[in-house]
């Protein structure tokens, strides 16, 4: 257990977070995990098992995570930069830089074949992308129960569950995908998961005329100092990487989905997807989560202003718009710009105001105002299903139960 000053958190909360998380590795539900709780500058992190069943090398606090989802902060942050520098305006309409997503036409039904469509009633705008209200994401039913989800997958847009890097085509061809099929849904009606990311990540790219992952390094990862964030491994940092494990349903055990020895994070990918490509490590995510937590200065700089990290982590969504997204929120959380935000609360973490998000591949991250709280937790062990698992929960509920 690493032990530090106790401020802002308590030694028996801590001490019960290290035994529920310990637990975790002593089951062999997954090989490792780290995890970090930062409250009133007060930071604890536990460094818990092994690189992977096979390699027994620990875990520690430089162990590089594939990050997933938690991604799509981040990308919405470097969305922002450009907004306040002016070269993006939240209700602009983006056919000037992504073409291929203008003259959008939508399904008259999720039911319907892709022919089967009307015009779109208006352009699709960088608040749209922001929020997920670009009428396109995951159809979340199961595989061929809708036309549209044939298509999804086999143009590979990433909508129907994770994506390795070295599979996924150019931001260009992407686009190019995306802009051959129909909307879902109507521009701005209705929240839906994954596209909208991966579309803002490729209007960053036409916009600041830079990769994604360039762009990122020298507006965020730069300031932020977090050195071992990207859209890659290096090969001289290769043997940080963990394994990475799904749960084979068939076979009732844990199998690998990605080896680090030949691994699909080991070379840049021909596509740096703004909905899940980042690797990180926990202390570059904590430098990113207390940038957020401070309103957009960290240390001596300014990334945002306060404005825009009070409009990024404030309820952007009516009820209308969440409809059938409940597996994602619930009724406790929404959506601002780039990030899910509470509104309510259904357990003892949920507290309204706290905003983040978590990844398919076992990462969460999120950061309470309220309480000065940031929680990160990295794990490598795919997830079942949209519902939080075990981890997350006893993480967070352990995290608050220690504040003191």
């Amino acid at each position: 257990m690493n032990q530090t000053s106790h401020t802002g958190l308590s030694k028996p909360g801590l001490e019960r977070m290290y035994r529920a998380m310990s637990g975790f590795v002593e089951r062999k539900e997954m090989p490792g995990l780290v995890a970090l709780v930062s409250r009133h500058g007060d930071t604890h992190v536990e460094t818990l098992g092994t690189l992977s069943f096979t390699n027994p090398s620990p875990m520690r606090r430089d162990t590089i995570f594939r990050i997933a989802s938690i991604t799509k902060p981040v990308t919405a942050v470097a969305a922002m930069i450009l907004l306040e520098e002016c070269r993006l305006r939240l209700d602009d309409s983006v056919d000037e830089w992504l073409p291929e997503l203008a003259n959008r036409r939508v399904l008259k039904s999720l039911a319907s074949e892709i022919d089967d469509t009307v015009p779109a009633k208006r352009a699709l705008t960088v608040r749209d992308l922001l929020t997920f209200r670009m009428g396109f994401g995951s159809v979340m039913a199961m595989p061929g129960t809708y036309p549209i989800q044939k298509f999804i997958k086999e143009y590979r847009l990433g909508g129907d569950g994770p994506m390795l890097p070295n599979e996924a085509p150019s931001l260009d061809e992407w686009l190019k995908r995306l802009g051959s099929l129909p909307l879902i849904a109507q521009p701005g009606e209705r929240w839906m998961y994954q596209t909208s990311a991966d579309a803002l990540g490729a209007l960053i790219q036409r916009v600041s005329g830079k990769p994604l992952g360039e762009f990122m390094r020298e507006s965020i990862f730069e300031p932020l100092g977090m050195k071992d964030t990207g859209f890659y491994v290096p090969i001289e940092k290769i043997g940080r990487l963990p394994g990475f494990y799904f749960f084979n349903q068939e076979a009732n055990k844990l199998d690998d989905f990605d080896d680090p020895a030949n691994s699909a994070w080991a070379s840049p990918p021909a596509g740096e997807s703004g909905g899940g490509g980042l690797v990180s490590t926990i202390d570059d995510y904590f430098a990113f989560s207390q940038m957020m937590l401070n309103k957009g200065r960290y240390g001596g700089e300014q990334i945002l202003s306060r404005a825009s990290v009070e409009l990024m982590t404030s309820d952007q969504l009516n009820a209308a718009e969440r409809e059938g997204a409940e597996i994602f929120f619930g009724t406790h959380s929404s959506w601002g710009l780039g990030m899910a935000v509470d509104i309510g609360r259904k357990e003892i973490y949920h507290n309204p105001g706290r905003f983040g998000w978590a990844g398919g591949f076992g990462t969460i991250a999120y950061v309470d105002p309220a309480e000065e709280l940031i929680g990160i937790l990295f794990t490598q062990r795919m997830m079942d299903s949209p519902e939080p698992p075990k981890v997350f929960d006893d993480f967070w509920t352990t995290a608050y139960g220690a504040m003191e």
